[in-house]
């Protein structure tokens, strides 16, 4: 489909008919997947099942297979915890913060932001699970009656995260459904299949395009984005209270809520613009999710990349200021002790390698964009490795001070992870419609009242 008509960062070369639209939209719905696709799931199918085999070996064994010791009780598993929880807060940046700010060129991308969320939160539920031990008893962290008259610890910021992530990962999934709604009316009438048929109708909920169903979903959309837009604030920082309400050193620190929040932005708009990439290839929708909207979120990892690099700055000046020898200690120990490899792979990958947005060229490029965004996952990666590991490498006692080495279990359930996620986004891309139909439809050319040379 080559159109050519440019409103709101969608581009064509004329002016669509939104029947055209649906046809591009649902094309991966609605045919036969390609080798290219089959080819890809078998390669994250293969990844998962790595992390399967890894994670029945720690649940056989138990955690002693992991690289853990007796002074870092926190590593991989923390680590790729934080990580996940940052990727999913891209989603509903994307979708509310920028949805209450009437940003248009949200609309292209909203929809398959919104699944990366609910898919990294499934990712990140894992790991504490899987640290615990003795996972069976997590139900514990729940405040319930139970006969064993055991209630949560409420002043432990862990406890904290089961609440934040539990209602950040509830209020995201009803968000991401109530999209979906009209795209389902759509997708049923549009069905042939009696199967597909009921289960579109019974997910569309009796939606029939009508006014009175348009302006209820409209307050409810706006009423769930008030609601979404504080979590992505609070929920990781309430995971950075895991750490900054401790009194190791490189943690205790009140820099750590809004550098969190910064490199949770970061690391996710770097997420999304990677499948995004491969999504626009793969199913021919270079018209819809358009290099307008790769550069503006390219935009948003650099501003997040400035910041998160400020933050690098702060925290060794904080340490330096304090006057505290354990903090100063801490912060020179992460730039040259046993860890000053990831620290400078972090410092790398996070603070100048985005530096090369600032030139349009590289932002409007796929390759540049491409590698600049892979090097800033792995940089956010190392960052919470650093943080975690490398603090607790050396404490208060030097005769508690130890190296941390990943077991290959450790590398096997990370591997896991990312097969996780990524074959549950092939998943979607062929079960659901990755752009939503309705919102592109609500910017193309006549559809507003008070568009010039538009409808009245």
């Amino acid at each position: 489909m080559s159109l050519d008509y440019s409103e709101d960062m969608v581009q064509f070369t004329r002016e669509p008919q939104l029947v055209e639209l649906d046809d591009l939209i649902a094309k991966p719905v609605e045919t036969n997947p390609s080798k290219k696709y089959f080819l890809a799931l078998t390669f994250t199918a293969s990844l998962l099942l790595i992390g399967i085999i890894c994670t029945g070996i720690t649940f056989y064994f138990g955690i002693g297979t992991w690289g853990n010791n007796q002074t870092i009780g926190w590593a991989f598993g923390i680590t790729n915890f934080v990580f996940w929880v940052g990727i999913a807060h891209a989603g509903t940046l994307i979708s509310a913060i920028l949805f209450l700010l009437r940003q248009k060129w949200r609309n292209a991308i909203s929809r398959f932001a919104e699944a990366m969320t609910i898919f990294a939160v499934m990712c990140a539920g894992l790991f504490p699970i899987l640290h615990m031990g003795r996972p069976w008893l997590g139900g514990y962290l729940m405040p319930y009656p139970n006969s064993m008259n055991l209630w949560p610890n409420f002043i432990s910021p862990l406890v904290w995260d089961v609440f934040a992530v539990s209602t950040y990962f509830i209020v995201s999934l009803l968000f991401w459904y109530l999209g979906l709604i009209p795209d389902f009316a759509t997708l049923r009438d549009r069905s042939k299949d009696k199967i597909k048929k009921i289960v579109y109708s019974f997910f569309s909920l009796g939606w029939r395009h009508s006014n009175r169903h348009w302006r209820h979903y409209e307050k409810a959309y706006m009423i769930f984005a008030g609601l979404a837009t504080p979590l992505v604030l609070s929920v990781h920082t309430v995971v950075s209270f895991d750490f900054a309400a401790t009194i190791v050193p490189g943690w205790h620190s009140t820099i750590f809520p809004p550098y969190f929040v910064a490199g949770a932005v970061f690391s996710g708009f770097a997420m999304v613009v990677i499948a995004l990439l491969v999504v626009r290839k793969v199913f021919d929708m270079e018209n819809i999710i358009t290099l307008n909207h790769l550069e503006k979120m390219n935009k948003i990892i650099l501003l997040t990349g400035s910041m998160v690099g400020y933050a690098y700055l702060m925290e060794a000046f904080i340490s330096w200021y304090s006057g505290v020898h354990t903090e100063q200690y801490s912060a020179i120990n992460r730039a040259f002790g046993d860890y000053a490899w990831a620290y400078w792979t972090m410092v790398s990958c996070n603070a100048f390698i985005p530096q090369f947005f600032w030139f349009r060229k590289i932002r409007r490029s796929i390759p540049a964009m491409f590698i600049i965004v892979i090097l800033v996952l792995v940089g956010m990666w190392f960052e919470r490795f650093v943080i975690i590991v490398s603090s607790l490498s050396r404490d208060f006692l030097p005769s508690s001070w130890t190296y941390f080495t990943p077991s290959l279990i450790d590398l096997g359930i990370l591997i896991g992870s990312f097969g996780l996620f990524f074959t549950l986004v092939l998943v979607f891309t062929r079960t659901l419609p990755v752009i939503a139909m309705s919102e592109i439809k609500g910017i193309v050319k006549g559809a507003q009242p008070t568009h010039n040379g538009g409808a009245n």
